[in-house]
């Protein structure tokens, strides 16, 4: 087993036969000192986070495959942090999708004379370039695709998924008295199909209770118990 990329919230390994394995770490993301699952930096660490990254991220791949949504996801162990998943092809270096419901974070900070927090957005989709040194810059449609990084096709069909698995984890937000604010997708190409991949955990979606932010432990009591 070899050690492919040691990212922010989690090492990836390659295992023998191909797969690949994400353990998750207790690192914590954040923008200056606040904890933030859009944060570009690490702040600092939380026992036991790792851990409902990894417990909340199986929940939801295994909410996603009834749902009969493509995801490259394969199996957990709880005991080491660790997803099993089929390697995927990346568009580029890879591309985040967020989907907001309501208006925060790097959304205000763009758009803040124009829009207030908390706005309702009507799962508006933005589409990023995963490039930390870069800040994470937008990208639209009409470059992707000019620059060869996705197809127009690939793009409709990644939007469409955006929208789908968001509304798939709304719901199970809802059922269990949380606000979903809103959520980050990645998305590569398992023989040749566009898959849901990365993790879907609180390091890529904001959700709230009772108005309140929840850390990712708290959030993953609520979901997964």
């Amino acid at each position: 087993m070899k050690i492919i990329r040691e990212g922010k919230t989690k090492t990836v390994f390659e295992a023998e036969d191909g797969n690949i394995l994400l353990q998750f770490k207790d690192d914590v993301t954040g923008t200056g000192d606040v904890a933030d699952p859009g944060g570009n930096s690490v702040i600092g660490k939380v026992e036991g986070k790792g851990n409902a990254s990894l417990r909340l991220s199986q929940y939801f791949f295994e909410v996603l495959e009834k749902a009969g949504v493509p995801t490259h996801y394969i199996k957990a162990d709880v005991d080491k942090n660790i997803l099993l998943v089929r390697h995927a092809e990346t568009f580029g270096d890879g591309l985040e999708f967020i989907c907001r419901l309501k208006a925060a974070g790097s959304f205000i900070r763009r758009y803040g004379k124009y829009v207030e927090e908390n706005q309702p957005l009507d799962y508006l989709v933005e589409i990023t370039l995963k490039d930390d040194q870069r800040g994470d810059p937008l990208i639209n449609e009409e470059s992707l695709c000019q620059i060869g990084l996705m197809t127009p096709e690939e793009v409709k069909q990644s939007v469409e998924l955006t929208k789908k698995v968001t509304k798939l984890v709304q719901a199970e937000c809802e059922r269990a008295g949380l606000e979903l604010i809103d959520i980050k997708f990645e998305f590569g190409k398992v023989d040749g199909k566009i898959v849901v991949i990365d993790e879907i955990s609180g390091d890529n979606m904001r959700v709230r209770k009772s108005g309140e932010s929840l850390n990712q432990k708290e959030f993953c009591n609520i979901i997964c118990d």
